[in-house]
C-alpha cells in the first residue's frame, strides 16, 4: 500500500485552476443573465416613469386648474359665457373666457373650446390662438363645470400626457372633482 504525500518538493502531474475554456463559458452564461436583468429593469423603468411620475405631474396639474377655477367668484361667466375670466391663457385674462359657465367637458380626446388648455414638458402654459392646439403640447387639460343647484356647482377638471414613455401603456391622466357654492 503506497501512501500519498504532501511533500513541498514533490510534483503534481495535474495542474489546478480554471482553464480559459471554462472561464469563456462562465462569461457566456454571465452575459445572458445580465441581458435578462437588463431587459427587466428596462420594462421597471418605463412603467416607473408613466405610472409614477407622469401620474404624478398629471395629478398635480389638474390640481392647479382646480384651484385656479375654485379662485373665481361662483358667478363669474353668467350670462354669457364669453364675459368670464379667460383661464385657458396665463396669467388669466379678466374677460373673454367662460370663468365658471356651465359647459365643457372630461374628455381630453375632444376638448371643448374655452374649457381646455395646454402644457409643455416642463408644465408651463402655453398659448392657444384660434382655438387651435399649440403643435408642442404635452399635457392638456380639460374641464367641465355642472349646475347641481342654483346655489352649488360642480368642477371636474382632467388632465392627461400627451403620450407614454417608450411603447407600452396608455397615457396617465388624472381627474379631480370639487364643489363651489355662492356666496363663496
Amino acid at each position: 500500500m503506497k501512501l500519498k504525500s504532501n511533500h513541498p518538493g514533490k510534483r503534481r502531474s495535474r495542474q489546478s485552476g480554471t482553464t480559459i475554456l471554462e472561464t469563456v463559458i462562465a462569461l457566456g452564461v454571465l452575459l445572458i443573465a445580465t441581458v435578462g436583468v437588463t431587459s427587466v429593469a428596462t420594462v421597471a423603468i418605463t412603467a416607473t416613469e408613466n405610472s409614477g411620475h407622469e401620474a404624478a405631474r398629471a395629478t398635480e396639474y389638474a390640481q392647479d386648474k382646480m384651484e385656479q377655477l375654485i379662485g373665481l367668484s361662483f358667478g363669474d361667466g353668467d350670462p354669457p359665457a364669453t364675459s368670464g375670466t379667460d383661464t385657458t391663457q396665463f396669467p388669466a385674462v379678466s374677460t373673454g373666457g367662460t370663468g365658471l359657465a356651465v359647459g365643457g367637458g372630461t374628455d381630453p380626446n375632444n376638448p371643448v373650446t374655452g374649457y381646455a388648455d395646454y402644457l409643455d414638458v416642463k408644465g408651463n402654459p402655453l398659448t392657444i390662438t384660434g382655438g387651435v392646439a399649440p403643435s408642442n403640447w404635452f399635457y392638456v387639460r380639460v374641464w367641465q363645470i355642472q349646475s347641481v343647484s342654483s346655489t352649488l356647482k360642480q368642477i371636474t377638471v382632467t388632465a392627461k400626457v400627451r403620450s407614454s414613455v417608450g411603447s407600452r401603456g396608455t397615457p396617465p391622466q388624472a381627474t379631480v372633482t370639487s364643489l363651489k357654492t355662492s356666496p363663496f
